[in-house]
């Protein structure tokens, strides 16, 4: 399948297989992707949470508008963002720097005290809504790589944030939950799967400059 015909494949499952599970194999490549996904100064400030765990899903159902899709699905990704993007973070991004790369400090040390500078200034509101950013950018990546592995997957927003930190004890970690994939395959009986893709013209969204 190539790329395109993968984005094709692809949908927003409606109705999951809760027979059917994803192999940790396939589990593994997502964790990887999820990793590899580009992030603003290559931060980081995202986690993802991998659930699988059918009581655990059914609680987290109840304060998702009771989507059925969250505990259908053979795995729920929640998509979470770190609460304190501090002096401190920044630090250990730039220690990983100089392990990885062996970079000399002086180097770093330019671009690592702009940062920290920079953060010092910012309001929790606005990292906040920075760090969310980035979660987008994971979701995108994680399902153009669900769709390539041919696993299905349906984004949300429709869930309570509040209530899945409580569950998930996020506030202990420094994180909030900001976006929840359900993940798995589709039931066969789902009859979204055959809908036609419904998108603008392409001439009307993309613009050559030249």
């Amino acid at each position: 399948m190539t790329s395109l015909e993968a984005l094709k494949w692809r949908y927003a499952t409606k109705k999951f297989d809760n027979e059917k599970y994803i192999a940790e194999h396939k589990i593994n490549i997502l964790k990887e992707a999820f990793n590899l996904t580009p992030t603003s100064y290559g931060l980081q400030p995202i986690k993802m949470l991998v659930i699988h765990n059918k009581s655990l899903q059914m609680q987290l159902q109840k304060v998702s508008y009771n989507q059925m899709q969250v505990s259908t699905c053979s795995h729920l990704l929640v998509f979470c963002i770190e609460k304190k993007v501090n002096k401190d973070f920044i630090l250990k991004n730039f220690e990983r720097i100089k392990e990885v790369r062996a970079t000399p400090d002086e180097v770093l040390a330019p671009f690592r005290e702009f940062l920290i500078d920079d953060f010092s200034k910012k309001e929790a509101e606005e990292i906040e809504n920075w760090a969310t950013k980035q979660a987008y950018l994971a979701l995108g990546n994680i399902l153009t790589v669900c769709a390539y592995e041919q696993i299905d997957a349906c984004p949300m927003e429709g869930f309570e944030i509040e209530k899945y930190n409580e569950i998930l004890q996020l506030k202990q970690q420094q994180l909030s939950s900001c976006l929840v994939l359900p993940i798995g395959y589709r039931a066969e009986d789902d009859q979204f799967a055959d809908f036609k893709k419904v998108r603008r013209p392409l001439e009307e969204v993309v613009y050559n400059v030249n």
